[in-house]
């Protein structure tokens, strides 16, 4: 452990590993130091170069009256960066921890890489149950907010099976520095990130404890909606997930902040892209053939269309045309028939009426004739 000024300040800080490593900066939450890291550093060591600090008012750091805000907070971690000449490290902060990362996030994102954000909040609530605590602590010291400070911050099944781990917790918080904790306790109270973390566009993994009453599921599932991107990891521990469910909260944070980079000029996109691609070509190779086949089938469909709108038409036309023609003729050559019917019916059938009145006549005469020829015949055959 090393003490560095800042500001004319004092602050504990721990920096570990290859400084050829990416930086990864743990923040403490309020009543422990950074020792509670000591389960993760190992592995995290493998990945990172590892800076830890204790926050002001905790541990070794300076622990002045106060008021503290978590914006002076943050800007106590900005400080530290700059002291050790880093310009840019990623950011693990557990509750008030989480909290400082989330003001870092939306006011120094450049400084800042991926952010691991555990058991917090954008808002804590409520401001009477701070008062109460603050005043509990003036009243009866930290020894005896341990007892309840345990049955919020580990599983009851925890506390029974890992009585250890849970007393090593318990003492950090018994050795923090009284203003420290309730100027620290005040900074919580006052905040309320809801709407500013908006803003944030860094790549942030959010972690919850499932059974934390301190920082409830919800409330970081809050923080995580507001987050674009945003990932949300539950663990089956309760406000202290690092050392009930160590395991897993190693993974899980090594995991995301090891995760391949996709910026969208990079590879990975490039990757990405032939999968859309593909499945753009796979969706057009199933639908290519419909269209196909639709193109293909329409001319068909669109000459049988056209071959029956001719038939249709001829069908329609042409009787028209035939009927048109038939009844041209029926209406004219009834007409001119009616008129040569009628003109022969003056004309002919006058001479033919002369024709049959002429050989009526002639007929009659004849009869008359014969009639007349008919006794002379008998006459001589009387005689004869």
């Amino acid at each position: 452990m090393t003490e560095i000024t800042v500001a004319g300040e004092t602050f504990n800080i721990l920096v570990e590993g290859d400084e050829t490593k990416p930086v990864l900066m743990i923040s403490n939450p309020l009543g422990v130091n950074l020792r509670l890291w000591d389960r993760q550093a190992p592995a995290f060591l493998e990945h990172f170069r590892v800076l830890r600090y204790d926050s002001r008012g905790h541990g070794a750091s300076v622990a002045d009256e106060g008021p503290y805000s978590i914006a002076g907070l943050a800007q106590d971690a900005l400080a530290i960066l700059d002291a050790l000449d880093i310009e840019r490290a990623h950011w693990l902060g557990l509750s008030k921890g989480g909290m400082v990362g989330q003001w870092l996030l939306a006011h120094a994102r450049e400084r800042m890489g991926r952010a691991v954000l555990a058991n917090t909040a954008a808002q804590i609530p409520s401001p009477d149950l701070w008062n109460e605590r603050i005043q509990a602590a003036r009243d009866s010291g930290l020894d005896a907010l341990a007892e309840g400070v345990a049955e919020r911050w580990f599983t009851k099944r925890f506390r029974e099976t890992e009585p250890e781990a849970v007393e090593n917790v318990l003492e950090m918080l018994r050795q923090t520095p009284l203003q420290g904790y309730t100027a620290a306790a005040a900074a919580i109270r006052d905040a309320d990130q809801r709407e500013i973390i908006r803003t944030i566009t860094n790549p942030v993994l959010v972690i919850v404890g499932r059974h934390d009453p301190s920082t409830p599921p919800g409330l970081g599932a809050l923080v995580a909606s507001s987050i674009e991107g945003a990932q949300l990891a539950t663990l089956e521990a309760s406000h202290i997930s690092n050392i009930e469910d160590a395991e897993n909260f190693t993974k899980t944070v090594i995991d995301f902040l090891t995760a391949s980079d996709v910026p969208a000029q990079e590879a990975p996109p490039r990757r990405r892209a032939p999968a859309k691609k593909a499945a753009a070509k796979k969706a057009a190779a199933k639908k290519a053939p419909v269209k196909k086949a639709a193109a293909q089938k329409a001319p068909v469909k669109k000459a049988a269309v056209k071959k029956a709108a001719t038939k249709k038409a001829s069908a329609k036309k042409t009787p028209a045309k035939k009927a048109s023609a038939r009844k041209a003729p029926a209406k004219k050559t009834p007409v001119k028939k009616a008129a040569a019917k009628k003109a022969v019916s003056k004309k002919i059938p006058a001479k033919k009426a002369a024709a049959k009145k002429s050989v009526a006549k002639t007929t009659t005469s004849r009869r008359t004739i014969a009639k007349k020829a008919a006794p002379k015949k008998a006459a001589r055959r009387t005689k004869r």
